[in-house]
């Protein structure tokens, strides 16, 4: 007997840590680990020792024979890794432990209470050196975990529980509702700590660049998804799901996640914890198609495996693409001729033949996957937009002076695959529209920033000066402020532990500044400026009361939607 890695799987890559004969893969030291959609286990290498599983903290783990007649797909798509995957037996080498000044103290402030905040937080804490001050503007922890993964994905919300075993150590400490800029500043917090970590994430909307993106109904996914999981910065939002149909924009599983929310029924959102507004608006919704506009091909699509699988898993929907539109790049085709093609690869265009062939059924609702295909403008009047101008792209390999929008032109050998339009247009109506093209983040006054990336420019973590290239002690990033929005929950506990290591190094090296007051000055500071500052136990309040109401109601929890709400539950 074997175990078998399944959907809600979150790379977070603890289950490598704990396997004692190295069948799960890619390892964080494999250059496949970065773009991984999931990992793998060797089903002729495990020995069903069982740890993995109790390590897991989606619990997406289970022995061959204990799977669901739906789990069972999941048998071939962890074999079929190792087809043409070579990775080697033995042990994974553990990290090099540094060692650290005697009798000196760390205490290091992390801005962001996101996934990489928190692995960047759990590995400092294996010092007992070192403490750590964790600041977020909102009264609530977790970033995208609370406010981003899908409602109706519960097991990828375990990862909490691992956070909140960081939080709940003696050197670690909440100052959740304060905010920079207002409450403190860069400066300030150079002054009281020995180091300061940025993990505010990319907060903002990437833009189409279309006529008609302004229009009312042109929206961003971003902050639907807010609104749905109950941000409260977006709480207040309301969004007309009167048309039947929407388009998003986009093939990632943000595009495939508004789309299942769009269209699953609110009585099975109804168990989930979907914040109460969105229920109800969603409760009267006319939208009955929503259709995916991709860009590029199928073998492109950015959205994992698991997350297409579970579109064709959804009760009255159809999933409806054309096989005139499964086209594939010549590298992929001739690899795809020759069995080469990169399993997981193969395994998408696999899945998409197969939704191809389905017969829909009527009354249904439907998802519509479209490929080489981009929206060129949006119509409409003052009222919502009307229409979608489409473009139908193709596949392109030299520069040629004719050809427009040339897409990220490859050279003719690098394997990548170019798009330009073809010329052909065509209108798509809809009364809906959302740009799920990804997320990038915002400058922070104190800290150099790279407009045109997104980022705070870095080196392994270490931010650096714009000017002079060179590193401001004291001063790191980590998770998308620092590499860019790719990546889940998996990557940002690698570039966590990387910009946390950089700072044990750098503080073993005696290479931190000393700070020139103390961070017991920090609480008096914030109240000052009329921080109402929410602790370890106003935390534990919130999500007790949480949970309290979801309890009543048969659901994870109900989430409070206000920031006078939380602050009250967390002072009760």
């Amino acid at each position: 007997m074997a175990h078998v890695i399944t959907q809600p799987c979150c790379n977070d890559a603890s289950c490598i840590d704990v396997c004692p004969v190295n069948c799960i893969h890619p390892t964080p030291d494999e250059p496949d680990f970065i773009s991984a959609e999931m990992l793998y286990i060797d089903p002729d290498t495990c020995i069903d020792c069982g740890a993995c599983v109790d390590e897991c903290p989606v619990e997406a783990i289970f022995p061959d024979d204990s799977i669901d007649e739906g789990q069972e797909r999941y048998l071939q798509i962890n074999a079929d890794y190792y087809t043409d995957h070579d990775v080697s037996c033995g042990l994974v080498a553990s990290r090099k432990e540094e060692s650290l000044p005697p009798g000196k103290e760390l205490h290091v402030a992390i801005v962001g209470a996101g996934p990489a905040a928190f692995y960047a937080a759990e590995e400092l804490l294996k010092h007992s050196a070192i403490r750590v001050d964790m600041f977020d503007r909102l009264p609530t922890p977790y970033g995208l975990v609370r406010a981003g993964v899908a409602p109706d994905h519960p097991s990828t919300k375990g990862v909490e529980k691992t956070f909140a075993s960081t939080a709940a150590k003696a050197t670690f400490e909440y100052f959740l509702h304060v905010e920079m800029g207002k409450h403190l500043n860069h400066d300030e917090l150079t002054d009281h700590y020995g180091a300061v970590v940025y993990a505010h994430g990319a907060s903002s909307d990437k833009q189409l660049g279309v006529d008609g993106e302004d229009l009312p109904g042109s929206i961003a996914a971003t902050a639907f998804v807010a609104w749905y999981n109950g941000h409260p910065d977006y709480a207040d939002r309301d969004f007309d799901l009167s048309a039947e149909r929407a388009v998003v924009v986009g093939n990632g599983n943000v595009a495939l996640d508004v789309a299942r929310i769009l269209l699953d029924d609110p009585d099975h959102l109804a168990k989930t914890d979907i914040a109460d507004h969105a229920l109800e608006k969603l409760r009267t919704s006319n939208i009955k198609e929503v259709v995916l506009l991709g860009r590029r091909g199928i073998a492109q699509a950015a959205y994992t495996n698991a997350e297409f699988l579970a579109m064709g898993d959804m009760a009255g929907v159809d999933v409806i693409i054309d096989p005139q539109e499964l086209i594939l790049d010549s590298v992929s085709r001739e690899a795809r001729d020759a069995g080469t093609l990169d399993s997981t690869i193969a395994t998408k265009v696999r899945i998409a033949e197969e939704y191809a062939e389905r017969e829909p059924t009527a009354g249904n609702k439907r998802v519509v996957f479209r490929y080489l295909i981009s929206p060129v403008a949006i119509k409409g009047s003052a009222s919502g937009i009307e229409t979608i101008r489409c473009a139908r792209n193709e596949f392109v390999y030299a520069p040629d002076e004719s050809v427009d929008n040339l897409d990220d032109m490859p050279q003719p050998d690098s394997g990548r695959a170019a798009i330009a339009s073809s010329g052909e247009e065509f209108d798509l109506d809809a009364g809906l529209l959302m740009r799920a093209i990804g997320y990038t983040g915002l400058p922070l006054d104190g800290l150099p920033f790279d407009g045109g990336k997104g980022v705070v420019p870095n080196e392994s973590g270490r931010v650096l000066d714009a000017r002079s290239g060179k590193t401001l002690e004291g001063v790191y990033v980590t998770g998308w402020i620092k590499r860019g929005a790719t990546g889940g929950i998996g990557m940002n506990r690698l570039c966590g532990q990387e910009t946390a290591a950089a700072v044990i190094a750098d503080f073993a090296k005696d290479n931190l500044p000393q700070p020139a007051k103390s961070r017991e000055e920090i609480p008096a500071l914030i109240a000052d400026r009329g921080a109402r500052r929410i602790d370890d136990a106003g935390w534990k309040n919130i999500d007790l009361a949480e949970r309290t109401a979801g309890k009543e109601a048969g659901r994870r929890r109900v989430k409070m939607v206000s920031i006078e709400a939380m602050v009250r539950a967390a002072n009760a």
